[in-house]
C-alpha cells in the first residue's frame, strides 16, 4: 500500500479515536448532573449536557470511582514526598487536574497531561475562554503552537502522539518531568486504541523511565462472548479498533502483559470485583436510589467487560496497588464442567424480544405475550406452531387488551388455560391484578386445525381474588403447586418499586380464586429476584437469582407439601454451580435443567448446567452457537420444555441494552436437544 493511503487511513484512525472522548465527557457530565460522582468542571468541556440513560449513568460511575480510587490511594501514600506527579495519557477532555487542585489535593503534585495535539488545542482554548477553568491556576502561560499548550505551577498540558516515544520523553522532560519522583501514570481506554505493538513499547517504556511509578489502567477486556462480539464491533464501526483485546482477553492476561513488561507487580480487577468488593455498601446503596433501574443484566455484562490495573515499580508504589480480589463464594466455586457443547438450531421464524414470558399450550404450541422489541413495548400476543411443515408464527386477538408488561409470568394450569400475573411498564409503574387465558372456544379449537390461520382469538378473564393479595411485582416467579389435592399458584420473590428485592411467598388457590394463608415450615430462603422456579412433585424447586446486593446466588431449594402445608429444604450441591440469574428453567425427570442466565464473569457464557436433585450434583455445560450467525445473548428470555418425553429446548427472545454499544436483540428462536447431557 503506498505511504500516502497508508498515512491516510492512520489519520482517519486517530481522528476517530479522538471522537470518542466527545462521547465520553458528555457520558460523564450526564452521571454527575445526577449525582453519581461531585464535579463541577466538566460541564465546561461540553457545549451541551444531555442526560444519558440509567445504566450509561451507572457505567461511569463506576469509572469514576475506579480511578479515583486509584489517584487518592496514590496520593495518600505519597504525601510526605517533596515531589510527586500524575501523567495522563490520552487525557481528552478530563477534568482530574480541576478536581483534585478544588479538593487541595495536589500538595507537592504536578499533573502532566497528554494528548494527540488537536484535542490539547481544543482543551487548552477551552480552559483559556473560561473564567472557572483559568481560576484554577495561579499563573498560566499559554501556547498555539505547542507541544505545551497551558503550563502552570502545578498542571501542564502536551499535544503529542503518545506513540512517538522520542517526542514525548524530551517534551515531558522539557516541561518539567522528574523522572525520578513517584508518578502516577493514568490510562482511560486509551491504550487499547493503539496497536498491541505500540502499546506494548508504552508499557514498556514507561516502566524503564520511571523507576518509581504506579501505572492504571482501565480498559476493556472478555472479546468472544455475545456481549463481547457486540462491544468489539461498536467500536469497529466508529474506526476505534480495540487491538489489545486479541491478544490479552481476561485479566489473567492484563496481568501477565505488565509483569512481562518490566513492571515489578501488577493486580487486575474487572468491574464487578472492584464494585462489589471495594465500594462501600453504604455508597452501593446511594449511587443505586439515584434513578429508577432495572437494566441489571446489562450492568454486570458491562462491568464484567472492563477493568482497572494497577502495576508498579518500586517498593512505595507498591503500597498503591489495588488489592487482591477478596475470597468469597463466588470467588471460590469450582464447577465441574462437561465435555459435550450442545449444540444450537435456529427455528426459521423471525421472532424477538425481551422480559416476556411464555407459556406451552400444548406439545408445540407456545404463546408469548408481553415483553418490548425494536418496535417498543407491549407487543401484540403471539402463537409460536410448530406442525408437519416445520414452525410458524401466529397472531393472537385478545378479547382485552393485556396492556404495556414486562417481567411478568406467564403459568399453565392444570385444568386448561394460564394466568399471567405482575410485571411493570415501567419501573416505577408495577402492574396489580391476575388474568385468566384460555382459547376462545366459540373460534376455531386451535391453531393446530387451520394451516391457513393467521390470527386465534385468546379469551382475557381478569380474574378477581379474595384473600389479602402480594403487593406488586415483577421478576418474580409464579409456580403450581399442590397440596392435600388442591392446587395453588405460589407467587415467590421479585422486586417493585419500592423494594429492590423481595423474599415473601403467596399462595392463591386455582379452584376458589382465593389468596390464602399456608404454614410454611423451615428456614425462609433469602429474598431474590430474576430466579428460576419449577413444578417438582408437588412443590417447587427454586434455583438461583439475584440477591439485596445485587449478587447472583448459587443455592438450590425444595418448597415440599407436608401433613401441615409445606416446607422449605435447601439442597447442598457438590460441586456448586456456578450462581446466575436471569436464566431459565425445567424439570426433567429427576433432574433441573438450567440455561442462560448471568453470573458474575463471563467464562461459559453463553452455558446452562444440570442438577440432579436426587444425587445433589451438579454439572455445567457449554452451548455451541457456530450455527447461529448473531451473537446469542441468554438472558431476558423464554424457554419452553416442547415435550415432557422429548428434551428439546425452545429458547425464546433474550438481549438487552448493551451499555453504549446498543440494543441486541436475537432475531430467532433456537432449540437445544438437551439429551447428550441428560444421559
Amino acid at each position: 500500500m503506498p505511504t500516502a493511503k497508508r498515512n491516510k487511513q492512520k489519520q482517519g484512525r486517530d481522528t476517530a479515536v479522538q471522537g470518542t472522548n466527545d462521547s465520553s465527557v458528555v457520558s460523564k457530565v450526564s452521571a454527575a448532573a445526577q449525582g453519581y460522582f461531585h464535579d463541577v468542571f466538566l460541564q465546561h468541556f461540553v457545549c451541551k449536557v444531555a442526560r444519558r440513560a440509567p445504566l450509561i449513568n451507572r457505567g461511569y460511575y463506576v469509572r469514576w470511582r475506579a480511578v479515583d480510587h486509584c489517584v487518592r490511594r496514590f496520593l495518600h501514600i505519597t504525601e510526605n514526598c517533596p515531589n510527586r506527579q500524575i501523567l495522563s495519557l490520552g487525557a481528552g477532555f478530563d477534568s482530574l487536574y480541576f478536581r483534585l487542585r478544588a479538593d487541595k489535593a495536589l500538595n507537592r503534585a504536578v499533573v502532566f497531561e497528554v494528548d494527540f495535539p488537536d484535542v490539547s488545542r481544543r482543551k487548552a482554548a477551552l480552559i483559556n475562554s473560561n473564567s472557572t477553568l483559568r481560576g484554577m491556576f495561579d499563573t498560566c502561560v499559554s501556547s498555539l503552537t505547542g507541544p505545551v499548550y497551558v503550563s502552570s505551577g502545578q498542571y501542564r498540558l502536551l499535544g503529542l502522539d503518545v506513540r512517538e516515544q522520542t517526542q514525548v520523553e524530551e517534551a515531558l522532560g522539557g516541561a518539567g518531568l522528574n523522572w525520578a519522583a513517584p508518578t502516577l501514570i493514568l490510562s482511560e481506554v486509551v491504550l487499547t486504541y493503539m496497536e498491541t505493538r505500540w502499546s506494548d513499547a508504552v508499557i514498556s517504556w514507561v516502566a524503564t523511565v520511571l523507576p518509581q511509578s504506579l501505572f492504571v489502567v482501565y480498559e476493556q477486556i472478555h472479546p468472544h462472548d455475545p456481549f463481547g462480539l457486540i462491544m468489539q464491533d461498536h467500536f469497529l464501526k466508529l474506526n476505534s479498533t480495540l487491538h489489545a483485546l486479541r491478544q490479552y482477553p481476561d485479566t489473567a492476561a492484563q496481568r501477565h502483559r505488565f509483569l512481562d513488561k518490566g513492571w515489578e507487580q501488577c493486580v487486575c480487577l474487572d468491574m464487578n470485583v472492584f464494585y462489589l468488593g471495594l465500594v462501600p455498601e453504604e455508597e452501593r446503596g446511594r449511587v443505586e436510589s439515584l434513578e429508577p433501574f432495572d437494566e441489571y443484566e446489562e450492568w454486570h455484562q458491562k462491568c464484567s467487560h472492563y477493568f482497572i490495573l494497577t502495576a508498579s515499580r518500586g517498593s512505595l508504589m507498591a503500597q498503591a496497588l489495588l488489592p487482591h480480589a477478596p475470597v468469597s463464594p463466588l470467588t471460590s466455586i469450582c464447577p465441574s464442567w462437561s465435555l459435550i457443547a450442545l449444540s444450537v438450531q435456529i427455528i426459521p421464524v423471525r421472532m424477538e424480544g425481551l422480559g416476556m414470558a411464555t407459556s406451552l399450550l400444548s406439545p408445540g404450541q407456545v404463546l408469548l405475550t408481553g415483553g418490548s422489541s425494536r418496535g417498543g413495548r407491549g407487543a401484540v400476543p403471539r402463537i409460536l406452531l410448530r406442525n408437519q411443515e416445520g414452525w410458524r408464527s401466529v397472531s393472537v386477538e385478545p378479547s382485552v387488551d393485556l396492556g404495556v408488561r414486562l417481567y411478568h409470568t406467564a403459568t399453565s394450569l392444570p385444568g386448561g388455560g394460564l394466568v399471567v400475573y405482575g410485571g411493570r411498564s415501567s419501573p416505577l409503574n408495577p402492574i396489580r391484578g391476575l388474568y385468566k387465558l384460555t382459547l376462545d372456544p366459540s373460534g376455531p379449537s386451535g391453531p393446530r386445525d387451520s394451516e391457513d390461520q393467521d390470527t386465534v382469538k385468546l379469551c382475557v378473564e381478569e380474574m378477581v381474588c379474595t384473600g389479602d393479595p402480594p403487593p406488586a411485582r415483577w421478576r418474580h416467579t409464579a409456580t403450581v403447586v399442590s397440596h392435600k389435592g388442591k392446587d395453588f399458584l405460589f407467587v415467590f420473590g421479585g422486586k417493585n418499586q419500592a423494594e429492590a428485592v423481595l423474599g415473601d411467598g403467596y399462595f392463591l388457590s386455582i379452584d376458589q380464586q382465593h389468596w390464602t394463608e399456608m404454614p410454611v415450615e423451615g428456614a425462609i430462603p433469602e429474598a431474590r429476584h430474576c430466579h428460576s422456579a419449577c413444578s417438582y412433585q408437588g412443590g417447587v424447586v427454586v434455583f438461583g437469582g439475584l440477591d439485596r446486593r445485587g449478587v447472583p446466588l448459587g443455592d438450590t431449594l425444595v418448597l415440599k407439601p407436608n401433613e401441615r402445608g409445606f416446607s422449605w429444604e435447601t439442597i447442598e450441591l457438590q460441586p456448586s454451580p456456578v450462581p446466575r440469574y436471569s436464566h431459565s428453567a425445567h424439570v426433567f425427570g429427576d433432574k433441573l435443567v438450567v440455561v442462560g442466565g448471568v453470573w458474575l464473569h463471563s467464562d461459559g457464557v453463553p452455558g446452562g448446567a444440570i442438577i440432579n436433585l436426587t444425587t445433589h450434583s451438579s454439572v455445567e455445560f457449554s452451548l455451541n452457537t457456530t450455527p447461529v450467525p448473531w451473537p446469542l445473548m441468554l438472558h431476558s428470555f423464554c424457554s419452553e420444555l416442547m415435550n415432557p418425553e422429548e428434551p428439546e429446548l425452545l429458547l425464546i427472545g433474550g438481549g438487552g441494552n448493551c451499555f453504549s454499544f446498543g440494543t441486541h436483540l436475537n432475531h430467532q428462536p433456537v432449540s437445544v436437544n438437551l439429551r447428550p447431557v441428560l444421559e
